[in-house]
């Protein structure tokens, strides 16, 4: 069976379009940015940033398509890792998951977002002390 590149192509533009649409459910522009990862990576990046940055986006939802995002482009996660792990409206475990991931895949940009996790008061002792052992000894 002959597969013509233009389908797939059609194909990530419609599943993009799903994954930046705000108007679209947390889970199914998480699904759309997944599906379009599979067939194009390069494209799922602006996607999977558009969701992980979304402020109106379930904590989970946000946190999981960062990953997505540091699957399909290690060097493209650190904003949307950042923008996690600095949202104080983010549950704890989930910004010190953001900044664990960053550190996996950048660690270079990783001291910012541990270190707003360690510095705010808000957040619980246990996960403050855990973002500052994620930092290297030279931001200390």
């Amino acid at each position: 069976m002959h597969r013509d590149p233009d389908d797939d192509m059609t194909t990530a533009e419609a599943f993009s379009a799903i994954a930046c649409n705000r108007a679209v459910d947390d889970e199914t522009r998480l699904s759309a940015a997944e599906q379009l990862a599979a067939i194009d990576p390069a494209a799922a990046a602006p996607a999977c940033l558009a969701i992980a940055c979304d402020r109106e986006v379930g904590d989970e939802v946000r946190l999981s398509a960062a990953e997505a995002l540091a699957a399909a482009d290690p060097s493209a996660a650190a904003p949307a890792c950042l923008a996690i792990a600095r949202d104080g409206r983010v549950g704890d475990e989930v910004r010190l998951s953001a900044a664990e991931l960053l550190a996996v895949a950048d660690p270079a940009a990783a001291a910012p977002a541990c270190l707003a996790i360690a510095r705010d008061g808000r957040v619980g002792d246990e996960v403050r002390l855990a973002a500052a052992g994620l930092l290297p000894a030279h931001t200390l």
